[in-house]
């Protein structure tokens, strides 16, 4: 299986918008949402049968048994994260506690214990028409989200071992999140904005992905809004020699597009026929032109 993976340096680039399209163009039936902390792919792809879900549990938590604790105050003053509360006796806080075990180990009443936390929910659709799309939320205030992203495209290569590619749409920015769903991918499509700030985090994305080994390419959403900058993005990819794809215009249309619960594969627009244009020059850098 092949996986193309959609980045952006920064969020509001238009990244999901440039996903959801390509699955589309691609009739991809293998695809994951890699964006744990807002998924909103399945929403792009009016995924509306019912996902099979379960129960991610990240790092365990500590918990203090009130009727052993002898009030001595020690997980308090050895825990580096400021988990410990006290309250008349001691309490753990869960968003705090990160779970190393510490107070477990030093409590001399033997009064705390680690327990697995539930983290996030995980979520499988499979659809015979569809195929199927891997996605979770993470629980709020939860710091596993790498860890959940490396099981959600675990659980779409299981459901999806003869599917010859597989769309999966990051997250923004170069964060644990990122890095995991990079890990394993063939290719990332960088999608960057024609701005100061598009250029920068542009920049750094594609440092980071060149860390990890897959092909790298990047196109320019909403490049006329700014064609001068749009220029500066082509000229730096020149020099860092990373393949220049495609520019996809300001659209109007786009919105009423979204709107409607379509892609911009199911339109005919300026931006969609960019977008067909972007997905032709990808898969053939993928060696997959017949889709």
């Amino acid at each position: 299986m092949k996986q193309l993976l959609i980045l952006s340096g920064k969020g509001g680039t238009g990244k999901t918008t440039v996903a959801g399209a390509m699955v589309r163009l691609a009739e991809a039936r293998a695809c994951a949402d890699c964006d744990v902390d807002a998924p909103n792919l399945h929403l792009v792809l009016d995924r509306r049968d019912k996902p099979e879900t379960a129960d991610y549990h990240g790092l365990p938590k500590a918990s203090v048994d009130d009727s052993t604790c002898t009030r001595c105050g020690l997980c308090r003053d050895i825990c580096r994260f400021g988990a410990v509360e006290q309250d008349g006796g001691f309490r753990i806080d869960a968003r705090a506690c990160e779970g190393c075990g510490l107070c477990e180990v030093m409590c001399p009443a033997g009064a705390i214990s680690m327990h697995p936390e539930v983290a996030g929910e995980l979520r499988l659709f499979s659809d015979e028409e569809q195929g199927v799309f891997s996605t979770a939320r993470l629980k709020m205030g939860s710091g596993t989200t790498g860890l959940l992203v490396t099981e959600v495209k675990k659980r779409m290569t299981k459901s999806a071992k003869d599917i010859p590619l597989a769309i999966l749409d990051g997250s923004p920015g170069i964060g644990c999140p990122v890095i995991a769903s990079i890990a394993g991918v063939d290719m990332v499509l960088v999608v960057a904005e024609p701005s100061v700030s598009g250029i920068s985090d542009m920049e750094r994305i594609l440092d980071t992905v060149g860390w990890h080994g897959p092909v790298r390419a990047v196109c320019v959403n909403k490049s006329d809004t700014d064609p001068e900058m749009t220029g500066l993005i082509k000229l730096r990819c020149e020099e860092v020699c990373v393949p220049y794809v495609g520019e996809i215009p300001f659209d109007p249309e786009v919105v009423r597009i979204i709107n409607d619960g379509l892609t911009l594969a199911d339109a005919e627009c300026p931006a969609g026929d960019a977008v067909r244009s972007v997905f032709a020059e990808v898969m053939r850098m993928l060696g997959e032109e017949d889709i």
